[in-house]
């Protein structure tokens, strides 16, 4: 230090008040990202830049092409502060950078020479000539290359797709088939958006879950053709692909005879969900005979017990016959028009019981026909029982409005030959050729699964074989005990004077135009219903679905909106009373004393 202050003259430094924060806004993520990049390139360039002979002067650079920083200064001690302002001040005036940049503000000056004669202090160098210099640093080996993606890792982790997902872009390559969509990577890539693989997925998460459309293929007008593989068709095989990858779809299909009764089975879940199937069905259909005299409640109830997933495509009453066809609610988009029809088997009766009710409409390019019958009753009255069903397939009007998907293969003397998939149920009221004594014993001796003795005296089933009703038509197992005659509130038959044989009287059956298209799943009833003289059948399908043309009439989404609104808000409520009621039970106490 005393031969420093013998070479080197001191100068006076007046130092200045520190000035006030200046308030500024907060950086972004991405400010500050830039801001560290550039920093690590400025060191870069001093580093590397072999015109450079010290540390001090890449600083002064710096501090030329930039405006000077504002900050507070570490004290440090005084005499390595006096030493390294006499050097400084000698290397400023050696330096060329010193002399052209005299216009520069002396903060800015003596900051970057404080710092440069204070680097050199503590690592020891010698000064040649009492001017301090620094030895250029070499990086020990190649750095490595700048990232040039301005995006944070902040942002790229809360962007972050799940590990368990597959990459965009293959998966909108192999699942949807295009290339290249609508702000696709590759676009984006080409008009210089994106510069690297963390940027895309930084912006995977602004993409829905549906396919990408391409401008190009909004231009295109082939698909109002009707085209079955046009591209963007409503009804195509694009559309079905995407909801149905396996083409099929499930239907639950069911029939309830409920003799009139006012009261209502206080919960319908064993009926309409039944647990054996994991999942619930696409499409439920319920076709009723005797029905309740409130129609509108029975809906209501079928709705609250299927939740907000499902809307009620549609409805139809033919006196006291009833039909509900429930969708889920994504699916009514691909559906058309719907229409039904009536036949009257009874003309003598002012109240319709006896007679047909027929929906049907087209799902994608499949159309389907749902019919609910009740036939004459009586155990011997079988010829009265086909005749009605002959009147049926002669008188109901179907389709209408909707074209025929195969209209080669239509008959204008059966209306079954008219649709692909056609689903008959109902009480058709066929009985057991058998008196009431032996069908006791045989059931009392046989498990409940096993009902093939019964079924050997069934009337339908000897029918249906010899061809003379439900012609090209077929039934699944049947597994389960007789559904007909019940004692009202009881698991027991019919044990009134009448003594009424039990029976299969309601039944389930369905044909197809292409063979092996309807795979039947289940087929049972529902014995926890007992509010009527018969239980419920059911049958659950899996059916095939080909795509279609967008040149039908369609729904347009239409569905029962008010009834929607007040099944939800029933399931709601009912679930509210239950949680009190549970509440309830809990909180209160019985005390016992002994």
């Amino acid at each position: 230090p005393d031969e420093l202050k013998a070479n080197v003259k001191i100068k006076s430094v007046t130092p200045r008040p520190p000035r006030k924060p200046r308030l500024e806004r907060a950086a972004s993520l991405d400010e500050k990202s830039w801001r560290r990049w550039r920093r690590f390139r400025t060191s870069q360039e001093s580093l590397t830049d072999p015109n450079e002979t010290s540390s001090s002067n890449g600083s002064l650079q710096e501090a030329s092409l930039s405006p000077p920083v504002r900050g507070r200064a570490s004290p440090c001690h005084q005499c390595c502060q006096q030493n390294s302002v006499h050097s400084s001040s000698d290397a400023s005036e050696a330096s060329p950078m010193g002399k052209s940049r005299g216009s520069t503000s002396d903060l800015g000056k003596r900051a970057s020479e404080i710092s440069s004669a204070f680097g050199g202090l503590l690592r020891g160098k010698a000064f040649a000539g009492g001017k301090p210099r620094l030895s250029q640093i070499m990086p020990a080996r190649p750095l490595p290359p700048l990232e040039l993606n301005v995006a944070s890792h902040t942002l790229r982790t809360a962007n972050r797709i799940d590990s368990d997902c597959m990459d965009y872009r293959h998966y909108s390559q192999h699942k949807f088939g295009r290339v290249s969509s609508s702000l696709s990577d590759t676009r984006l890539h080409g008009n210089g958006m994106v510069y690297d693989n963390c940027s895309t997925d930084s912006m995977k998460s602004t993409f829905s879950l549906l396919t990408p459309i391409r401008s190009k293929d909004v231009r295109s007008r082939s698909y109002l053709e009707g085209s079955l593989l046009a591209n963007g068709a409503l009804l195509g095989a694009e559309e079905l692909s995407r909801y149905f990858p396996d083409r099929n779809i499930g239907i639950f299909v069911a029939t309830w005879n409920m003799q009139g009764q006012k009261e209502l089975p206080v919960n319908l879940d064993d009926f309409l969900l039944p647990t054996d199937p994991d999942y619930a069905q696409d499409m439920y259909v319920i076709g009723v005979q005797e029905g309740c005299p409130d129609r509108r409640e029975w809906e209501i109830r079928l709705q609250e017990t299927l939740g907000p997933h499902y809307v009620m495509l549609y409805s139809a009453a033919h006196g006291v016959l009833y039909m509900s066809v429930f969708i889920r609610r994504d699916l009514i988009w691909f559906c058309s028009e719907v229409e039904y029809a009536t036949v009257t088997t009874r003309i003598v009766s002012q109240i319709k019981t006896k007679g047909a009710l027929g929906i049907c409409f087209t799902f994608f390019g499949t159309s389907f026909l749902f019919i609910t019958s009740h036939f004459t009753s009586g155990d011997s009255k079988v010829n009265e029982r086909k005749l009605d069903y002959n009147k049926t397939i002669q008188a109901l009007t179907l389709p209408k409005n909707v074209p025929d998907t195969n209209p080669y293969r239509s008959s204008s003397n059966d209306v079954t030959t008219r649709f692909d998939e056609v689903f008959w149920f109902g009480d058709f009221n066929f009985r057991l050729n058998k008196d009431r004594e032996t069908v006791d014993s045989i059931l009392n001796q046989n498990p409940e699964t096993d009902v093939s003795k019964l079924l050997a005296y069934d009337q339908l089933t000897s029918e249906m074989s010899r061809g003379s009703i439900f012609k090209g038509f077929q039934e699944a197992d049947i597994n389960f005990r007789p559904s007909y005659k019940f004692d009202i509130g009881k698991d027991s038959y019919d044990t009134t004077s009448k003594q009424r044989t039990p029976s299969y009287t309601d039944r389930v059956v369905y044909r197809s135009r292409y063979r092996d298209d309807i795979h039947a799943v289940k087929y049972s009833s529902c014995p926890v219903i007992k509010t009527s003289d018969h239980r419920p059948v059911f049958a659950l399908f899996r059916v095939k679905v080909r795509p279609g043309r967008d040149n039908i009439p369609l729904a347009a989404g239409q569905f029962d909106r008010e009834l929607y609104l007040i099944g939800i808000k029933r399931r709601i409520t009912r679930e509210l009373q239950k949680r009190q009621e549970q509440k309830d039970q809990k909180s209160s106490s019985i005390c016992s004393i002994s």
